[in-house]
């Protein structure tokens, strides 16, 4: 049995901080993964930071050149202090494997771009870094999302057969004959905007969502977007928000409305997509569960079961399976399944820099 432990660094579009996690990955000599969860920490951004990341797709390349070293370090700090925390031997991480934080994302056009110096993490963590695993993939002419997917199949086949995770946006993996998986909707990310405007972080439990009505125009005009007749492979990212999904969320007057508006689409659009592919068994992980007027009204729209698991898999299975994703290109196999994502072929995504 080989074994690898690793650091997974995750931070999503929803901006709510960065998820760390220390795990060990395992291969049997048949083949067969598994792993062991070690520790785990979510950080939130410090303000300055924060406030640049939502400014960020606005900056010119300069600017966006040291914010990449400034995230760099500070993962580089975050993770310095979590090895301190909880007294990990260094000598026994084999590399961090880090997400970074996605600034572009248009495959279309040939490119996706993260932020978060991999060469800035492994100077000041004396550690090896693997980063950037989408960028092989859209070379490869696939979407270079979903990256989730290999890890569903191959840690947790066992819990169900379709994932779900409610992050920024929604995106799913189901499990039959072959892997179907894709983005399907925007979830937190909209959600997290409009709520910002009666000036708070989020929705807690979706509480302002449910004083709301439904828009039934704007509804319609959401569900009519031409992403949702597209078939898988496909990915969205902000740029696609700002163009067709926020001018028509801001036709609707009221914040509670939007937010209600906003929800019953998510809710629809996984219900449809799920039930489509006869998803049986449901697996659902993000900070988006612990909205529950969302998971209601996911309840609703979806035919099958929903299981929710413990915490910490809702709030660091991304993470967990970035630093599988580290394990698998150590381990010198492909990491990106391009059934996913429509590539030409499977590739071994990632940047290896050496402290």
């Amino acid at each position: 049995m080989t074994s690898y432990t690793l650091i997974g660094l995750m931070s999503g579009t929803s901006m709510d901080g960065l998820d760390i996690s220390c795990c060990s990955y395992s291969i049997s000599p048949d083949e067969e993964w598994s792993y062991s969860l070690i520790h785990v920490k979510s950080v939130t951004f410090p303000s300055k930071i924060l406030n640049k990341l939502k400014k960020s797709y606005n900056y010119s390349a300069n600017e966006l050149l040291v914010l990449d070293k400034q995230l760099g370090l500070f993962y580089a700090q975050e993770v310095n202090i979590f090895i301190e925390e909880h007294k990990i031997d260094r000598s026994e991480i084999d590399a961090i494997a880090s997400h970074g934080h996605t600034i572009f994302h248009q495959p279309e056009k040939g490119y996706t771009y993260q932020i978060g110096c991999g060469d800035t993490i492994a100077f000041h963590t004396k550690l090896k870094v693997i980063n950037d695993f989408r960028q092989k993939d859209v070379i490869a002419g696939g979407q270079g999302a979903p990256l989730v997917p290999i890890g569903d199949s191959l840690l947790f086949s066992s819990h169900a057969d379709a994932f779900l995770n409610l992050g920024g946006f929604a995106n799913c993996c189901i499990l039959s004959s072959s892997i179907i998986a894709f983005d399907i909707s925007p979830a937190n990310l909209p959600l997290n905007k409009c709520i910002g405007n009666l000036g708070f972080e989020f929705d807690y439990k979706g509480n302002n969502a449910r004083k709301g009505v439904i828009d039934e125009v704007a509804l319609e005009k959401l569900n009519s977007l031409a992403f949702y007749q597209q078939t898988p492979p496909k990915s969205i990212g902000v740029e696609w928000l700002n163009e067709h999904f926020y001018p028509i969320i801001e036709e609707i007057n009221s914040s509670e409305d939007q937010l209600r508006t906003i929800i019953e689409h998510v809710a629809y659009q996984i219900g449809n997509s799920l039930n489509e592919l006869f998803a049986n068994r449901l697996l659902v992980t993000g900070g988006g569960v612990y909205n529950d007027f969302l998971m209601k009204r996911i309840e609703h729209h979806f035919n099958g079961n929903i299981i929710v698991p413990n915490k910490e898999l809702i709030e660091f299975k991304e993470a967990l399976i970035f630093g599988f994703l580290g394990a698998l290109f150590l381990a010198n196999c492909p990491n990106t399944l391009a059934i996913v994502t429509g590539a030409k072929k499977d590739t071994r995504g990632g940047i290896l820099h050496y402290p």
